[in-house]
C-alpha cells in the first residue's frame, strides 16, 4: 500500500485480513499430517487427500469463486484457492520424502525467495508462464477473450504448507499438552523476534523499505506494510508468528464464545463461498437502488462501516453455517466433505 495515500484504520483493517491466508496454508500442511497419522489408527498416505483437494479448489476458483467478484467473467483472477490447492497438489508430491526434508525444504523457500526477487522475465521470453505462476504477479494471458491473471505467486505458498506438515507431530495425541503450548510460544516470540531484527534494520526479507514517517501511527504502518504477492519473508514472520500464539491461547484460554469460531472454521469453505455470494447479491440490489459513487463502482465512505457490514454479515451467516456443519458431521457423503 501507499503509505500516504492510505488512512491508518483503512491499513489495519487491510492488514487484519491479511493473517488469513498464511495461517490458512500453514494449517493445510499440519491438517494432512494430522491425516496422514489418525488417533489409534494406521499411518496412511496423504496424498491422495492432498491431490484431490486440490484439484477440487482450483475448480471452485475458476468457477464459482472467479465469477462472485463481479458477477461475470470478466477475467480470470488465480488467487489464494488457485495457491492453496496447486500447494496442496505439490504437498501430495512430497509427503513420499522424509518429514525432516519436507521441513528443510519449506524452511528453504520461506526464508530464500525473497533472494529471487531481482530476476524477472518479460512476457516474450520463455520463462515468463514459469515464473509469473511461481514468483511474479501479473497476467498470465493478456490478449484474450478472458485474460487470465496470477495474483497469488505459488512458490511461497509451497514453502509455507511444507513447514505447517513438519509442524504436524505438535497436534500428536502422543504430545503432552504443555509441551505443545511451550513449542507454539517459542515460535510465534521467535519469528516476531527476528521479523524486528531483519525488518528493524532493513536487512532482508522485504523488498519495501520502511521508513519514518510524520506520525508514529504512520511510521508503524510503514514498518508493517509488507508485500503479499507473493508473501514476503517478512509477511510470512508476522502473520505466522502471530497465529502461533494464536493457537496457543485458544486452546490454553478455551472460553464458550469460541464455540462460535469452531463453528466457522468447521466448515470453512461454505462460508467462504456463501458470503462472497451474499455480498454479490448486496452489492448488485445496491447499484441498482443507489447507483455508482466511486467510479464505476459502488462504495462506502468510512472504514467503520466496513467492519458493520463485515459483524452483521458474521451474525447472519452464523446460522447457515452452523446447519451446514451439523450436516456435514451426520452425512455420509464423500463430497460434503470438500466443505
Amino acid at each position: 500500500m501507499q503509505i500516504d495515500a492510505t488512512s491508518t484504520s483503512l491499513f489495519f483493517t487491510r492488514l487484519t485480513a491479511h493473517f488469513c491466508a498464511p495461517i490458512f496454508v500453514f494449517l493445510t500442511g499440519l491438517s494432512a499430517w494430522l491425516y496422514a497419522h489418525p488417533r489409534q489408527k494406521p499411518q496412511r498416505s496423504a496424498s491422495g487427500f492432498l491431490f484431490k483437494r486440490g484439484l477440487f479448489l482450483i475448480l471452485l476458483e475458476v468457477t464459482l469463486i472467479n465469477f462472485s467478484w463481479f458477477g461475470s467473467y470478466q477475467a480470470l483472477y488465480l488467487q489464494v484457492m488457485w495457491a492453496i490447492g496447486l500447494s496442496m497438489i505439490a504437498l501430495a508430491l512430497l509427503v513420499k520424502m522424509p518429514r525432516y526434508l519436507i521441513g528443510v525444504l519449506g524452511l528453504l523457500i520461506v526464508f530464500g525467495h525473497n533472494a529471487l526477487t531481482p530476476i524477472s522475465f518479460t512476457p516474450e521470453e520463455w520463462m515468463y508462464p514459469i515464473w509469473t505462476i511461481l514468483h511474479d504477479r501479473g497476467y498470465l494471458i493478456q490478449d484474450a477473450l478472458i485474460p487470465v491473471k496470477i495474483s497469488y505467486p505459488l512458490l511461497p505458498w509451497i514453502g509455507v504448507i511444507a513447514v505447517g506438515y513438519f509442524a504436524g507431530p505438535v497436534y500428536d495425541a502422543a504430545l503432552q499438552v504443555q509441551q505443545r503450548y511451550k513449542w507454539l510460544l517459542g515460535v510465534g516470540v521467535s519469528s516476531l523476534i527476528l521479523l524486528l531484527i531483519l525488518r528493524g534494520f532493513n536487512i532482508y526479507g522485504e523488498t519495501l523499505p520502511w521508513e519514518q514517517q510524520q506520525t508514529v501511527l504512520e511510521t508503524v504502518s510503514s514498518f508493517l506494510n509488507f508485500t503479499k504477492y507473493p508473501p514476503s519473508l517478512d509477511f510470512i514472520l508476522l502473520t505466522l508468528g502471530v497465529g502461533a500464539l494464536l493457537l496457543y491461547v485458544f486452546e490454553r484460554f478455551e472460553h464458550r464464545w469460541m464455540l462460535v469460531l469452531k463453528t466457522f472454521g468447521s466448515v470453512p469453505m461454505f462460508f467462504y463461498i456463501v458470503h462472497l455470494y451474499v455480498l454479490l447479491l448486496i452489492y448488485s440490489v445496491g447499484v441498482q437502488f443507489f447507483g455508482t459513487n466511486k467510479g464505476d463502482y459502488l462504495g462506502v465512505d468510512h472504514v467503520w462501516m466496513v467492519w458493520a457490514i463485515a459483524a452483521v454479515l458474521a451474525f447472519l451467516l452464523y446460522w447457515p453455517t452452523k446447519w451446514f456443519s451439523a450436516y456435514k458431521k451426520a452425512s455420509s457423503a464423500t463430497w460434503i466433505k470438500y466443505f
